[in-house]
């Protein structure tokens, strides 16, 4: 407390102006008189993040465009070659950071937090934000083939089967590799293998080298010191890369010496300890290749530091994470596509979730490797409808050491979305399971409840955000801090689920008192909101009751999708929809101009689920156009560079999109509307072309688990579904487009539509 009584701002002024800089002070205030007056300006997570970003940049800056001659990350080629699409100037930039292939995809086991990533050229990164192993094939005369420098596709894809792994494989003229990275448990620890092919038409050699980068730029390697008796290297006296066989050369450099890929020549295995000032110490171990003869080596990096011997196992065993695997997502819902990409990417997407649902919920295996309510309701929603049951009721448990004495669920302070996104997806827990709240449960739900009923702005006097929810910085990708209806369509979701899940427990008493809150709180937003249509001249909702229309009025559409707020009837909704395809899409993607700069796959999924409730067939471009931006592993990052096709903002492998196109595929089939389940009303005309079925389930429901088959008879289509209703059927419509919908009797099970 002390500290605020110092002059810190004089001293900051000061010793700003002595050495030539702008007032920081007067700078940072001008910054803020951009947003609405907030008790937090933005959330300090944030700042750090972007902070550290930017210090790798300036690291990146200085190194890379002199040494241009190293073999560097795939993005680093992509990003300063001219000749490449995605090439950026430098010039005036400070810092240069990776905004045109922010693409990978993470390997692991299921409910372990350990995730090696894999780039688009087989890079692999084994621990959280180090250094990387990578491989070449070189010739004696003179050829190389290292991926990250061929600009042309490659191949790479998610092996499903058993293990989760991800395989790349290049080939130029008479030089191929081959690698895939997976991670087994070894000795019950986590172990990163990749297993390495080459092949050369001539003498050469297949390279392995430790490489001090990562897909975000530099990341320090100090020293490397080579046992050859273990084949083994340990890098900077901590971790330590395995070799399955032992090298028929070896080489070590300095950032001075230059890459060790330039002293391949001269390598003889004397140096087998390299320490470097600067940080960027390399090494590579040489296996020689016979001409048109293949040869494998294995890599193994040990994921957590032991005592045991780390090499003990890791090369020649069988692989048994494929029973953790299957005893993890066995019995989830399945789906049985014609579309075979479809299947792919939704068959990569459950993996992915369970991947990143260990104690609590990631939405990225790196640059957000961190914990969001936002992102988190998201993904547990896909995980109960997919029927993942126990693992979301432990996520959910894990929310309530978030939660402040004063009912505050905090991941990030200033966001005012949380209470209500946790409130909402604990009811969907108790609708989906057919579970009353514990007992454990009712404190957190009143006092997160009553932490919205305190947190809103009075009523009195009017203006236009009277009894909302104050400005904050929720969701970021809206713009700077502003009074979001994103907020307060949370809020009111999550204040009618206390009320509704506190009926019938010892909290009944509670109950109405938030069902009144939140018959004000939308009493406001509807005042609010008819203050925005006299504003503007029109129905559509803006992000906030102070801005235009633009792209930020995506997050109002929370309303509709996933809240069900407003129905697909209100003219609030579809204008807002209209605006948004006629103003915000780019070759039928939701193009984000604020913040993420690129088509964004899970706002792009959200528009389309809203066009899906009122059956409007344009959500069968937007579908469609998510799954042609995925990449070849079957994943999206948060934003897409429309021309490139590759990743410019976010995590390489944002999981939030993997769980909306659970959610969609999902909901193509199975829909919850009110007090109606709809059915098909997403099966894609293109679907039905041949004969054939299609097969989804079983699908979780308010009212039970349910499955769906799809059956194609020449002009004839058949859906039946199969229902564990824990009661009477529910009310069901059988809703394919482009035929007339039917409302099934109570006692049916099939509809055959002409």
């Amino acid at each position: 407390m002390w500290l605020k009584w110092l002059p810190w701002k004089f001293m900051v002024r000061r010793l700003a102006h002595s050495h030539g800089f702008s007032d920081p002070i007067a700078l940072l205030s001008r910054v803020r008189r951009f947003s609405q007056p907030s008790e937090v300006n933005e959330p300090i997570e944030l700042m750090r993040a972007g902070v550290v970003m930017h210090a790798r940049g300036l690291i990146n800056s200085r190194v890379i465009q002199h040494n241009l001659d190293w073999i560097w990350p795939y993005w680093i080629n992509r990003q300063f070659r001219p000749q490449s699409d995605a090439f950026i100037p430098r010039a005036f930039s400070l810092t240069q950071i990776n905004l045109s292939v922010r693409n990978w995809t993470a390997v692991g086991l299921p409910d372990c937090s350990l995730y090696p990533i894999v780039d688009p050229r087989g890079l692999v990164t084994p621990l959280w934000d180090g250094w990387s192993v990578d491989a070449w094939v070189v010739s004696d005369q003179g050829k190389r083939l290292a991926p990250s420098e061929v600009l042309s596709p490659v191949e790479q894809s998610t092996g499903l089967e058993g293990n989760l792994s991800v395989m790349t494989a290049c080939q130029i003229g008479g030089l191929s590799l081959h690698t895939t990275a997976e991670v087994l448990q070894v000795n019950q620890h986590p172990v990163c293998r990749i297993r390495y092919t080459g092949r050369s038409d001539e003498a050469g050699w297949l390279v392995v080298s430790v490489r001090p980068y990562n897909p975000e730029g530099i990341s320090f390697i100090h020293q490397i010191e080579f046992a050859p008796s273990h084949r083994r290297w340990i890098m900077d006296d901590k971790n330590t890369v395995l070799l399955s066989d032992t090298p028929d050369k070896q080489t070590m450099s300095d950032y001075h010496g230059g890459d060790v890929s330039l002293q391949l020549r001269e390598a003889d295995g004397e140096k087998t300890k390299i320490v470097c000032d600067v940080g960027m110490a390399t090494a590579a171990a040489m296996f020689k290749l016979t001409p048109n003869e293949e040869r494998t080596v294995e890599v193994a990096v040990p994921l957590e530091r032991t005592r045991n011997d780390p090499s003990a196992g890791c090369f020649g065993q069988a692989n048994s994470a494929g029973t953790l695997w299957q005893n993890a997502i066995g019995q989830t819902c399945g789906l049985s596509l014609p579309y075979k990409n479809f299947q792919y990417l939704y068959d990569v997407a459950v993996k992915s979730v369970v991947l990143h649902s260990p104690a609590e919920v990631y939405p990225g295996p790196y640059t957000y490797k961190r914990f969001w309510f936002r992102d988190a309701a998201f993904i547990i929603d896909a995980l109960l409808r997919i029927g993942l049951t126990g693992r979301a009721e432990r996520l959910i448990d894990h929310f309530f050491s978030r939660q402040t004495a004063l009912g505050y669920f905090c991941s990030q302070q200033g966001e005012w979305d949380s209470n209500g996104q946790v409130l909402w997806l604990m009811h969907q827990f108790c609708k989906t399971t057919g579970r009353p709240p514990g007992e454990d449960w009712l404190g957190p739900i009143v006092h997160g409840a009553k932490w919205i009923q305190r947190k809103r702005t009075s009523r009195k006097p009017q203006s236009p955000h009277a009894g909302l929810l104050p400005a904050g910085f929720s969701a970021e990708h809206l713009g700077p801090n502003d009074y979001y209806y994103w907020d307060d369509f949370w809020a009111l979701a999550g204040l009618e689920a206390a009320a509704q899940m506190l009926q019938g427990t010892t909290a009944e008493g509670k109950a109405s008192l938030f069902s009144a809150e939140a018959d004000d709180l939308r009493g406001a937003i509807d005042d609010s909101l008819t203050g925005c249509r006299r504003r503007l001249g029109r129905s559509a909702m803006p992000a906030s009751p102070y801005r235009r229309l633009d792209a930020g009025a995506v997050g109002s559409l929370a309303a509709a999708y996933p809240l069900d707020l407003l129905g697909p009837e209100d003219e609030r909704v579809r204008d807002t929809v209209e605006f948004l395809m006629q103003h915000c899409t780019l070759d039928d993607g939701f193009y984000h101009d604020i913040i993420h700069s690129g088509i964004n796959p899970y706002l792009t999924l959200h528009l389309a689920q809203a066009l899906l409730r009122f059956q409007d067939r344009r959500c069968i471009k937007l579908v469609e156009r998510i799954a042609a931006l995925a990449s070849l592993t079957g994943q999206w990052p948060e934003a897409v560079n429309p021309r490139t096709g590759g990743g410019c903002m976010g995590d390489g492998q944002h999981v939030w999109a993997s769980a909306e196109w659970i959610l969609m595929m999902v909901n193509c089939f199975v829909m919850e509307q009110g007090d109606t389940l709809v059915l098909g009303a997403g099966v894609f005309p293109e679907w039905l072309a041949d004969d054939g079925e299609i097969v989804i389930g079983p699908v979780a429901t308010p009212w039970g688990p349910v499955s769906v088959i799809v059956l194609r008879d020449g002009d004839h289509v058949t859906i039946r579904w199969d229902g564990q209703w824990r009661g009477e059927q529910p009310k069901i419509v059988v809703r394919l487009p482009g035929r007339k919908p039917v409302c099934p009797d109570a006692d049916q099970t099939s509809v055959t539509l002409d």
